[in-house]
């Protein structure tokens, strides 16, 4: 009977190791990298652009959320602030200045603790500091107090998935069943894309055109080694005299940006900028704002509808439908996987020599540990992919997973751009 019992003990160690053991997958993918195919065709929504607002203001109130659960209860507490929605309000722009005649509408949706043991937080009040506070550092003109109007919508969390943060443990279980995927590295045509957009966005650059607005958004579409780019960026209207001077400050943009890229894209260029003017038009055939987003009277925004988490909306890729901004750091796999898969990605890209491409997937199991996906994907192009290689990747991945209780942390304190 002891013998048996003893077996019995091995047996229970031998199913906990393999329980441990993660599912990883490395294979040579039989693709062509997107170098060398003829069409490629990728997007990069800017700074004022009101999916991006959506997007960093979401991401922000999160972190400042975590900050402050940490702060007073020792860990970060379930909250995702992934629904927001930026309603556009109405303005009429004039040559010298026009006028916001109804504001714009932030709206603030989903979950977020409010109350542990009878203590209070005000998540109200941190959700609109925050968003004031973003778009104060990063739209110029835009007026926080009279330009846009604030609503939250956020309800205490629900109890099946405040339960998982309860259950403690060095990682929390996943909150729900989702794939998250990168790769690397970044083509030509998805460099210049994401370098145009911040260039035309720094602060270098507005203080030398500082008539420029920061809604900005770059299309880059290349057939073979020739790439079309444009490019849509208001003037504000203050500036702006009249219609002649709007085209010729447009023509002085146009320099700058046709410089930046000569000296940063090996490709051949077709640029085209604020495509829809039509001189001779008048204010119908310019483009200007008064607060340098269109959110103010053209365009509404959304989480989720801007730029993934590598910062691109690259069409030839494949990319997770989650909306990454603003979801909690510690057990979101939403969140989580799609950030985790382009960090391992770049790695192995960095890493492995001989890779010419690298796609990562991972899959979750709600209710199972964030360390231990249900399925990892590792897909490395390549001519000559050997099973030296194979075994670097899947070490880098081990080793990414063994850590993610730090990677979480570094996701909670905002340490990754993610739109």
């Amino acid at each position: 009977m002891l013998r048996n019992f003893y077996y019995f003990l091995k047996l229970l160690k031998v199913f906990a190791v393999i329980n441990l053991m993660r599912n990883i997958v490395v294979e040579r993918l039989n693709a062509l990298p997107i170098e060398k195919q003829r069409i490629e065709v990728v997007e990069r929504k800017g700074i004022g652009h009101p999916d991006y607002i959506c997007d960093a203001i979401a991401e922000r109130v999160s972190v400042e959320l975590s900050k402050v659960y940490m702060k007073r209860f020792g860990a970060v507490l379930h909250h995702n602030i992934d629904k927001i929605f930026l309603a556009a309000g109405e303005a009429e722009q004039r040559f010298g200045g026009g006028v916001i005649t109804k504001p714009m509408l932030l709206v603030f949706g989903d979950r977020a603790t409010y109350e542990v043991e009878g203590e209070r937080i005000d998540v109200d009040a941190i959700t609109i500091d925050t968003a004031k506070k973003w778009l104060n550092e990063n739209l110029r003109f835009l007026d926080v107090e009279n330009h846009v109007k604030y609503q939250v919508e956020l309800k205490q969390v629900s109890t099946a998935l405040a339960d998982i943060f309860k259950r403690g443990g060095d990682v929390l279980p996943a909150n729900d069943t989702s794939v998250g995927v990168g790769y690397a590295p970044f083509s030509r045509t998805e460099r210049i894309a994401l370098e145009l957009e911040r260039f035309l966005n720094s602060r270098e650059f507005k203080q030398s055109f500082p008539y420029t607005g920061e809604d900005v958004k770059v299309m880059a579409s290349r057939i073979d080694e020739n790439v079309d780019i444009i490019i849509a960026m208001p003037l504000i209207d203050r500036f702006i005299e009249n219609e002649s001077d709007y085209f010729r400050k447009k023509e002085e943009v146009m320099e700058s940006i046709k410089e930046f890229v000569s000296k940063n894209c090996e490709l051949k260029t077709n640029i085209l900028f604020n495509a829809l003017d039509s001189p001779g038009r008048g204010l119908a055939g310019c483009y200007l704002t008064i607060t340098g987003t269109c959110a103010e009277n053209a365009d509404s925004g959304e989480v989720g509808r801007g730029n993934r988490v590598n910062g691109l909306i690259p069409l030839n890729r494949p990319v997770s439908n989650e909306a990454a901004a603003g979801k909690n750091p510690v057990s979101h796999v939403g969140k989580i996987y799609n950030v985790l898969s382009n960090v391992i990605a770049r790695e192995i890209q960095e890493k492995v020599s001989g890779i010419e491409e690298v796609y990562v997937w991972l899959l979750s199991q709600i209710g199972q540990p964030i360390s231990h996906p249900k399925l990892v994907s590792v897909q490395i192009v390549g001519a000559n992919i050997d099973e030296t290689m194979k075994k670097e990747a899947r070490e880098i991945v081990e080793k990414r997973l063994d850590s993610i209780k730090q990677f979480c942390t570094e996701l909670a304190e905002g340490k990754y751009r993610i739109y």
